[in-house]
């Protein structure tokens, strides 16, 4: 019998690919958890109501949950992106606090506000020390992925790919334009609708450059 010898590029780049699987996976995970309980849980409403209030109430733990296990997968993909991109160091770091980010706002919980969970007054409420946390640790994960498009296009510019620079620097755009809307503090229907299409803009920018990388590794 032949034993055949795997070179240690091949199993390296198998490492990675696996790594930036983990990219393509937790957008569809974190939405598809999401919206099924936004559609499904009492006083929900999601022209009003931004998905971090989900971690209230008795299935509160879902969301939390939720949180965790995509901060995880990000964190994951970044060590793939920074194995796949190492001449873009902060392309990968940008995305590791992205993804710890997520973490965080899983263990800081949000605060009830805005008649959600069912029985909790109109309005704002009060903030807690967690709610403080939960969104600092959004803001800044927010702009470190909006960052991280815009290096990420700077490296596709540089490799000649002018397509996946400009729509990474459009995702970048269209991100920052979401998150701007909802720290506005203003409730409009159309700013929540929106950085809800914001959120499903910046998860299909990490799934598409998580594919292409993973393709342009040898070996696949």
């Amino acid at each position: 019998m032949t034993t055949t010898t795997v070179p240690d590029h091949i199993r390296a780049n198998r490492v990675t690919r696996s790594l930036l699987g983990y990219g393509v996976l937790a957008g569809p995970f974190y939405v598809g958890v999401s919206l099924a309980q936004a559609l499904t849980r009492d006083g929900f409403d999601l022209t009003r109501h931004a998905w971090s209030l989900l971690s209230n109430g008795d299935l509160g733990w879902i969301q939390i949950t939720n949180f965790v296990l995509t901060g995880l997968m990000v964190i994951a993909a970044a060590v793939g992106l920074h194995r796949a991109l190492p001449g873009s160091p902060w392309a990968a770091r940008l995305v590791a606090v992205y993804g710890a980010s997520l973490v965080a706002a899983g263990a800081l919980r949000a605060d009830p506000a805005m008649g959600f969970p069912a029985g909790t007054p109109e309005g704002p409420g009060t903030v807690s020390w967690h709610g403080i946390g939960h969104l600092a640790a959004g803001g800044i994960g927010f702009l470190c992925v909006i960052v991280a498009c815009f290096v990420v296009a700077r490296h596709f510019g540089r490799e000649g790919g002018k397509g996946w620079a400009v729509y990474s620097r459009v995702s970048g755009v269209l991100f920052l334009a979401g998150f701007a809307g909802i720290a506005s503090g203003n409730n409009a229907p159309a700013l929540t609708l929106g950085f809800v299409a914001a959120v499903i803009v910046i998860w299909t920018w990490l799934a598409a450059v998580s594919v292409k990388l993973y393709r342009a590794l040898p070996g696949c």
